[in-house]
């Protein structure tokens, strides 16, 4: 027979997993009666866990927002994610974040078990990263809006476009996309009844969350795919096509997804569709691919080429 002290942790890590369970559910799973899990659900109550339950044939219980945080139940593969994640944005690109993620670092890694501070000890002492200044979020502003695409509310703000002109935006909120340099909101802007990529470093004030909405379908299937698209098929000065003489999924597996649209064209080849302010960028970025291509448009990127072979040709012969 299991103690009620463990049984009662059992029931917390099970109420964490997922937002709701039936009182049958519990049951099973704890291997006890529905009364016995009642009475522990009040017992969490009495403890300042706040569960929420519900009546009638769909009833059930669920850990609902307290007014403060209750220790939370995490195993081993949960904790040291968490560890790994507070390490980085310790010194990552959210602004306001550093010492609040080295103060829960301290307090997470002093109670850890010592095969899980051995564990998160290799891989700091392993890996050692090189930090890139890139453009910094507010955390109000990413929480704010990934709790808006989580609850699919509206959110209101304040935004700043490339070249400075502040607006009033109305949206609703699908998709948070973090691209390792910068952070984007994939929305329905309902002012242009349209679907807009925002960056959340040009978001200015606060968010204001209004009312729900019914969540649309993302153009590409998915957040990601929409801010890669979006993004990467902007104005630019050169549009322009290379077809790459390589699997897609292999060249993938090399480019940024804001480098451009990539798409099959048969099983051992693929099309890189782009946009770039200067040519010299895309030339460097294709070569370092690796792989035969085809220059398809614009003839300018061709002679961009021939300039960066001479130049690399040059630099050969003089050594």
């Amino acid at each position: 027979m299991v103690g009620t002290s463990a049984r009662l942790l059992r029931l917390l890590a099970l109420l964490q997993s997922r937002g709701f369970w039936s009182g049958a559910e519990l049951a099973e799973r704890l291997e006890v009666t529905e009364r016995t899990v009642r009475r522990d659900v009040e017992r969490l109550r009495s403890l300042g866990y706040p569960v929420n339950s519900s009546v009638g044939v769909a009833g059930g219980y669920q850990l609902g927002a307290g007014a403060s945080l209750p220790p939370l139940h995490l195993d081993d593969e949960e904790a040291l994610a968490v560890a790994v994640a507070l390490r980085t944005a310790a010194v990552g690109n959210v602004v306001g974040v550093e010492q609040a993620a080295l103060r829960a670092m301290a307090k997470l890694e002093a109670v850890l078990p010592k095969r899980l501070r051995r564990r998160i000890a290799a891989l700091h002492e392993s890996v050692a990263p090189m930090y890139v200044e890139t453009p910094r979020v507010r955390p109000e502003v990413l929480s704010a809006l990934a709790a808006a695409c989580r609850n699919h509310r509206q959110a209101a703000f304040r935004y700043a476009d490339g070249r400075g002109r502040v607006s009033e935006r109305a949206t609703q909120p699908h998709g948070v996309v973090h691209t390792g340099w910068r952070w984007y909101l994939a929305a329905f802007d309902e002012g242009r009844d349209d679907w807009r990529t925002f960056r959340l470093d040009r978001i200015e004030g606060e968010v204001s969350l209004g009312g729900r909405f019914t969540p649309r379908v993302i153009p590409g299937g998915d957040a990601a795919a929409y801010v890669s698209s979006s993004v990467s098929s902007r104005t630019h000065r050169y549009r322009g096509r290379v077809l790459i003489h390589a699997p897609v999924e292999r060249v993938r597996g090399r480019m940024s997804a804001l480098a451009g649209e990539l798409r099959r064209v048969d099983a051992q080849r693929c099309r890189l569709e782009f946009g770039a302010s200067e040519l010299s960028t895309i030339a460097i970025y294709v070569v370092a691919l690796g792989e035969e291509f085809e220059v398809e448009d614009p003839p300018e990127l061709r002679r961009e080429l021939d300039e960066l072979a001479a130049r690399i040709r040059r630099s050969v012969e003089s050594n």
